[in-house]
């Protein structure tokens, strides 16, 4: 089956929903089984299933707090969706390895979702501005 794009924009608001809560479990119960989480440039590379993606989630949600993502643009295909937004919110902790000091942090995402017949998350590919990061957390 075809997702249309109005599902895919609510299993991705679904998802993002879950992530502006800190919510790990909802997070990845938009997952499918077997999906591949792929968080570029990430230490760990990508991952396989729920289970692998949720350390990753575990340390994004206490390296950064109080975030809220804004859709930039979304583009569809068949049982897949391009997003670009933009995350806004603090950094407590050390996100990408840069130290935040809970200073504010605005940076740019683009997502490449690919959905399961289901409407789960089958993979999650994604690039972050880290040029932007490193220089809103420079050292000062």
């Amino acid at each position: 089956m075809t997702l249309t794009t109005q599902q895919m924009d609510r299993a991705m608001d679904e998802h993002f929903g879950y992530e502006a809560a800190d919510d790990i479990d909802g997070v990845v119960s938009t997952l499918a089984a077997d999906v591949i989480h792929d968080i570029v440039g990430w230490p760990g590379g990508p991952t396989v299933g729920p289970d692998g993606a949720r350390p990753f989630y575990e340390q994004l949600f206490a390296d950064l707090a109080d975030g809220q993502v804004q859709c930039v643009k979304r583009l569809y295909g068949a049982n897949f969706l391009v997003d670009e937004s933009v995350w806004r919110g603090r950094a407590p902790g050390r996100p990408f390895g840069v130290e935040g000091r809970n200073r504010p942090l605005e940076f740019r995402l683009l997502h490449v979702i690919e959905f399961t017949s289901s409407g789960r998350i089958g993979r999650e590919n994604v690039w972050i501005d880290l040029a932007a990061i490193q220089q809103q957390l420079a050292p000062v």
